[in-house]
């Protein structure tokens, strides 16, 4: 989704498009226009429209229909996203956006509710809404005269695309509507990491069947959307699964301590880095700067990929203080361990410094300025490495921290 740009706002909830979308709109408003007469002669015979096949398929009216039921349907899909998040706000839960893209609608939730019953409130309202915007896309098209052609023809395939969209989302595919809604009704007698699990397991059954459907179909958007389902039923699998085995978990729990940590400093060449490198096997070094009392002050992190961008006959002669990155990303060893995890994944990166506060005040998230890295002492490191390392701990042991504390992962 970082190839989204904003387009407006509705209830104060951003209103996003990814570039796939402006790729996916064209396409459906041709599929439309190709399937005018056949549309028609549906809508003629289950809703009596009453539509002169001739009116909606001369000249370029066939495109001119297919381009705003095009639009109509992406706008029942906003509503439709409007739906949960709506419901999900009113239970507290904060909406980053709602983004519409290739296959649809997103919206953005900050956190995911794990009360059953706030989950299943939340995961009906979309379909609900379409419904609503399917039975008043038909109201408008019993009222417009037979005459207008055109508007009942789209507003015709609006309200039987709503409530199809309506169905469609309804299928126990986890994490679409349906999905969410077994997982709510699983969690009522188990705990939330196992519901996932088990409609995660039942989403990616149902996308490899409506996989295999639209191969001999020769469906590429159904398939598009299976692949879809089984990536994010296994990824929002994993993550609930995390989270429960890092519930009370903190930061310092799991991290490299400052004392075992291998550092460098910033007048070190490159070539003499590389070679700590090899020899120590790690690919990421704090840089300090000693101080005229003697004392360490974090100045920057120099990985791997900074020191190979330089050409080996230039090694020597450059130091780390040329490749390292001041930009750092830091987290408070007092936050919990799923914080780390969410902060790496926002800043796609390996691993973060673990700053504790000085005088109460919370670590900055980058201190890369002089101003900002006296703030805080480094006091360890946390890696990518560092969290599967517990991960695979609490899944095998049931214990996570140094004070031993039996854990168990539902």
């Amino acid at each position: 989704m970082a190839r989204s740009f904003r387009i407006g706002s509705l209830f104060g909830i951003p209103i996003k498009l990814d570039l796939t979308f402006l790729l996916v709109l064209p396409l459906f408003a041709y599929l439309i226009g190709v399937q005018t007469l056949e549309v028609t002669e549906i809508l003629n015979g289950v809703l009596e429209a009453g539509i002169d096949t001739a009116d909606v398929t001369a000249g370029l009216t066939p495109w001119i229909l297919g381009f705003v039921a095009a639009v109509g349907l992406f706008v029942g899909v906003v509503l439709h996203e409007l739906g949960h998040s709506l419901t999900a706000r009113r239970y507290g839960f904060p909406i980053e956006s709602i983004t519409l893209w290739l296959f649809g609608g997103i919206a953005a939730f900050s956190e995911m509710p794990e009360d059953w019953r706030q989950e299943f409130v939340i995961a009906i309202a979309g379909p609900i809404v379409s419904v609503l915007v399917g039975v008043g896309s038909y109201g408008l098209f019993a009222l417009t005269p037979e005459a207008f052609g055109g508007a009942r023809f789209v507003l015709g395939y609006l309200a039987v695309l709503n409530v199809a969209l309506a169905v469609f989302n309804m299928i126990p595919a986890f994490p679409m509507d349906g999905g969410r809604v077994l997982r709510a009704l699983l969690a009522r007698g188990r705990p939330y990491a196992q519901a996932t699990q088990q409609a995660a397991s039942i989403g990616k059954l149902f996308a490899i069947a409506m996989g295999l459907f639209g191969l001999f179909q020769i469906n590429i958007i159904l398939i598009g959307v299976a692949f879809f389902v089984y990536i994010a039923a296994s990824s929002e699998a994993q993550q609930v699964t995390m989270k429960a085995a890092f519930r009370d978990v903190t930061v310092r729990d799991i991290m490299t301590p400052a004392g075992d940590l291998h550092t460098v400093e910033p007048n070190a060449s490159v070539a003499e880095l590389l070679r700590r490198m090899f020899t120590e096997r790690h690919t990421g070094y704090p840089v300090v700067e000693t101080g005229g009392a003697g004392g360490e002050r974090l100045v920057g992190l120099v990985t791997l990929s900074d020191a190979r961008d330089i050409k080996p006959v230039e090694r020597d002669a450059y130091t780390v203080a040329d490749v390292m990155t001041t930009d750092l990303k830091t987290v408070d060893p007092d936050s919990d361990a799923m914080t780390a995890i969410e902060r790496m994944r926002e800043h796609d990166i390996g691993r973060l410094l673990v700053v504790e506060p000085r005088n109460g005040r919370g670590a900055e998230d980058s201190v890369g300025d002089p101003a900002s890295r006296t703030e805080g002492d480094l006091v360890g490191l946390i890696s990518r490495s560092d969290v599967m390392t517990a991960f695979d701990i609490v899944q095998q042991s049931g214990a996570v921290d140094p004070s031993g504390r039996p854990r168990t992962v539902d």
